[in-house]
């Protein structure tokens, strides 16, 4: 959710800002704005809509030079998009201007406090009263005592009053050559260059310039000039500080020959899917094997109950975790919305282990889940793509994806790898149990076949086109299936409904007859998932059911499945693998079918409305 970039160097800081909103624009996109400081001066363009049809040409029609500067791209939360609501916003004085990641949620106590005093505001945003709340500080530390950085100061006294989440960078025009940064619950990098620095929400956008960063923790404060960074923390007025590499280069996240984002990540799967494999297989103990648990074998055994806390994506792939970690641990696991476990009083016993799933790795709601369940006493584990995120810093232990980035709002790969990870989770931990080598060698040498079924069923993508193209005008859709495959349905209806805005509902096929068949009729297509499994028979019956109806059905089938094609309008076939991988092999097609679909519906795939694609604020 939204997205800050600030740089001071010797360079002209436009370009360089410039660049770094683009590539962060899949974090927010109604509006986009940059300050500069330049020879003492505070020169601020900001513009509601897309980067290039806002700020980009109003910097070209109306430039900005200095080498000091900070932008942001915003989704909206307090105030609708508007050029008046668009970052950065400045105190009273005008001159110090913040952009702003986060909620400020003790906005309007403040407001009025800083009303009374006889501050003027100009638009609905809790940012502006961020802004001139340090602007009073700043006032207060310059007149009372001779500071050597009274900004640094003014921010550590303004964030002290502030209730809620926050990622920072501000700028004063009575210190030209400074970015002050902070951040709590928001996350915030500093990028280490040669005669220059940045401050970023997300290393995307530094990447090209410098893979130096540092990873600020909750509380701390930055001070960045051209020479030099310090770090504090607002409680200690020390920080421990640790220079990072990043995994990534600039080009990973560049589209390169496709259209959109959203397509190249489907088709990277079966690279992502290696990469979650790689070194992580031990054919010889016919198990799984990952170093960064940080459990001992003697406390992997005494689980006795895992909770799965995630959200949106990473919650239908954690329901599939508890098919995989029950049927082959034989170990109980419940799937929370990270949201609903923060807020009610879970029961955990003992030996009860929280995992979390992010992509991001600072998805606020699964953070808090962890926290909740650390405060508690309890182990949590995280499966992440991000290194060096919030989650992977502070949970007990973890499993990294190596997807790469991520840049389509819309999670594909990043979906494929987490599958690919809990299948392997489940075999490592069923071999600590009742698992025989003999299902565990079968699981392993199912799963290093997927990338190259993965490939042939990329290779069905002008056919998945054309099938697309038949049903795009469809209003509503429903995405049935039952057992393992009941989840990736799941996935499929969010997948199209997030970037096609079609209405589209997941169920089990079992759930049909207990109400939503209702809405069955002849212009509601079905997408049916229903592979060769323990469940076929039964699924079947249930499409028969909608066949009675005269609903449409698209089925996603086993190959070689005569009994489909007789009862299907259309049939779109996945190879033969064992059950509990379905899910990954049939979300594929799920993806391309949803891609399509928008793409033939002028919708904008890689940046779906009122969508961002990491959720930091609660």
């Amino acid at each position: 959710m939204c997205g800050i970039i600030g740089y001071v160097g010797k360079k002209a800081a436009s370009p360089v800002l410039l660049e770094g909103l683009r590539r962060l624009e899949y974090r927010g996109y109604d509006s986009a704005g940059v300050a500069l400081l330049h020879e003492a001066d505070l020169h601020v363009r900001k513009k509601k809509g897309r980067i290039d049809e806002g700020i980009a040409r109003e910097l070209q029609s109306n430039p900005a030079a200095g080498a000091t500067g900070i932008a942001h791209t915003r989704w909206a939360t307090h105030g609708p998009p508007s050029d008046e609501n668009s970052h950065p916003h400045l105190d009273q004085s005008g001159k110090i201007a913040v952009v702003h990641n986060g909620v400020i949620e003790n906005y309007d106590q403040l407001k009025q406090r800083l009303v009374k005093a006889g501050h003027q505001f100009r638009s609905a945003t809790d940012t502006e009263v961020l802004a001139h709340l340090i602007g009073e500080y700043f006032d207060k530390r310059r007149v009372e005592r001779s500071e050597p950085n009274p900004l640094t100061l003014a921010v550590c006294d303004a964030l002290r009053d502030v209730i809620g989440t926050y990622g920072i960078a501000v700028i004063c025009t009575e210190q030209p050559e400074v970015i002050v940064g902070s951040r709590r619950g928001s996350p915030l990098i500093i990028g280490i260059g040669d005669g220059e620095h940045f401050l970023t929400s997300d290393a995307n956008a530094i990447v090209a310039h410098t893979r130096e960063v540092v990873f600020l923790n909750d509380y701390d404060v930055a001070t960045l000039t051209r020479e030099r960074f310090a770090v504090v923390n607002l409680g200690t007025q020390t920080a421990p500080v640790q220079i990072s590499k990043l995994e990534f280069q600039a080009e990973d996240s560049q589209r390169g020959e496709f259209p959109h984002f959203m397509l190249k990540e489907i088709f990277e799967q079966p690279r992502t899917v290696e990469n979650a494999l790689r070194g992580r297989i031990d054919h010889e103990g016919a198990t799984a094997r990952f170093g960064g648990l940080n459990l001992s074998p003697a406390e992997l055994r005494a689980i006795d109950r895992i909770v799965i806390a995630a959200s949106g994506t990473s919650w239908h792939a954690a329901l599939i975790g508890e098919y995989l970690i029950e049927e082959l641990a034989h170990l109980p696991v419940e799937v929370e919305f990270a949201h609903e476990f923060c807020y009610r009083n879970c029961p955990l016993e003992k030996n009860t282990v929280l995992l979390v799933i992010s992509q991001s790795g600072e998805t606020a709601d699964t953070l808090m889940a962890l926290r909740e369940a650390k405060r508690r006493g309890h182990k949590a584990l995280a499966i992440i793509n991000v290194v060096g995120s919030t989650i992977a810093r502070e949970a007990d232990g973890g499993i990294y994806m190596h997807a790469g980035p991520e840049i389509g709002v819309a999670s594909t790969k990043a979906f494929i790898s987490t599958l690919t990870i809990l299948t392997l989770l489940g075999v490592h931990l069923g071999r600590m149990r009742m698992l025989s080598a003999g299902r565990a060698t079968e699981m392993l040498k199912a799963l290093e076949a997927v990338p190259k079924q993965i490939e042939s069923l990329l290779q069905q993508d002008e056919s998945i086109k054309n099938l697309a193209l038949k049903y795009a005008p469809a209003e509503d859709f429903f995405f049935l299936a039952r057992g393992y495959t009941f989840p990736a349905a799941l996935e499929g209806a969010l997948k199209l409904k997030e970037i096609s805005y079609i209405h589209a509902e997941g169920y089990s096929a079992a759930e049909m007859k207990h109400g939503p068949i209702a809405l069955i009729d002849e212009k509601t297509p079905t997408v049916f998932v229903v592979p060769q499994d323990s469940m076929y028979d039964k699924t079947m019956a249930n499409l028969a059911m909608i066949r009675a109806r005269k609903g449409p059905v698209i089925a996603v089938a086993t190959e070689g499945d005569l009994e489909i094609a007789k009862v299907a309008d259309d049939v779109i076939q996945v190879p033969r693998t064992l059950e509990p991988l379905y899910p990954i092999l049939t979300s594929v097609p799920l993806q391309l079918f949803a891609y399509h679909i928008a793409v033939a519906r002028g919708c904008d795939v890689d940046k779906p409305r009122n969508l961002a694609k990491s959720v930091t604020v609660q």
